[in-house]
């Protein structure tokens, strides 16, 4: 397995300002629900942002479903009936997708209480031929966003799509438009 580089986390001013006035409301929740989320992960290719902040928009790169320990990455082909991977199995992928979707806002935000609305989920889901059902698999990332940041603020445009290959042959990949309050 190749080793992966990751950046150093650059802090800007604005996050630690932001961090000494956390309201923590969203985290409290989090730890209610017994989720723990990965360390924030870095650029898999040549480009050196997860995610890309305007005054109010937070838009967030395609995050591969990489487990807890920061390194271990689901992969292969959703393909129940072909010995590939089950839905259940993409759920739990696409779930992971959206734990390090977390783990980078949390990280650029400094608050997930900076949090105003999750506008949209893009979910690429490397398929088989005969896969239908990414849909499905999205839910495991859409599922954790609405249990995480409830009603309103948790529903989202979404769509799903299969492709025959995704890079480092991870099974999934979602990327996250997000509308951000800004900083006290």
């Amino acid at each position: 397995m190749a080793t992966m580089i990751r950046p150093l986390l650059r802090t800007t001013g604005r996050q630690v300002a932001a961090a000494s006035r956390r309201c923590v409301h969203i985290e409290s929740r989090i730890e209610a629900a017994g989720i723990e989320l990965p360390p924030p992960p870095g650029p898999k290719a040549n480009y050196d942002l997860t995610c890309y902040s305007d005054d109010n928009t937070l838009f967030i790169s395609g995050h591969l479903p990489i487990k807890n320990d920061g390194e271990t990455l689901i992969t292969g082909a959703l393909a129940p009936d072909a010995g590939g991977l089950t839905v259940e199995e993409g759920y739990e992928a696409a779930r992971h997708c959206g734990l390090n979707i977390l783990s980078t806002m949390k990280n650029h935000l400094g608050d997930l209480d900076r949090v105003e609305q999750v506008v949209k989920l893009f979910g690429i889901v490397n398929s088989h031929v005969d896969f239908k059902e990414q849909h499905l698999v999205m839910n495991g990332c859409s599922d954790l966003f609405m249990e995480v940041f409830d009603k309103p603020v948790g529903y989202h445009a979404r769509s799903a799509i299969g492709t025959n290959t995704l890079p480092l042959d991870a099974s999934v990949e979602v990327e996250a438009i997000v509308r951000i309050k800004k900083p006290e």
